[in-house]
C-alpha cells in the first residue's frame, strides 16, 4: 500500500502561537503513526513566492494521514495554529 504525505506550508505571524503548536502537535503526529521527513524555514524555492515553514510527514497511507488530520486531538491543535499562522496544506498518496 503506498504511503500518505501530508505537506504544509506555514506563514508564521506569531511565532510563540508557532511554538504553542508544535509542541501540542508533536505527541498527535507520532499517536497517528506520523514520522517528520522534513521540517524548516529554508526550503530552496525556486518557483513562487510563498514563504513560510514547510512541513513533510509521512503516514502508513494517505488514509491514515486523513485520520490524523481529521482526529480531534488534531483539529485543537490545529485551532492553536489558526490563531498566529496562515497554512496551505495538503495529503497525498505516494506512488
Amino acid at each position: 500500500m503506498p504511503k500518505g504525505y501530508l505537506v504544509a506550508n506555514i506563514r508564521v505571524n506569531d511565532p510563540e502561537v508557532f511554538k504553542k503548536f508544535s509542541q501540542t502537535a508533536l505527541p498527535i503526529i507520532e499517536q497517528y503513526g506520523g514520522k517528520i521527513l522534513a521540517r524548516g524555514p529554508h526550503a530552496d524555492r525556486h518557483e513562487g513566492n510563498v514563504a513560510g515553514v514547510v512541513t513533510m510527514l509521512e503516514f502508513e497511507s494517505k488514509e491514515a494521514a486523513e485520520t490524523f488530520y481529521f482526529s480531534e486531538d488534531y483539529q485543537a491543535a490545529k485551532a492553536i495554529r489558526d490563531t498566529g499562522c496562515d497554512t496551505d496544506l495538503m495529503i497525498i498518496e505516494g506512488t
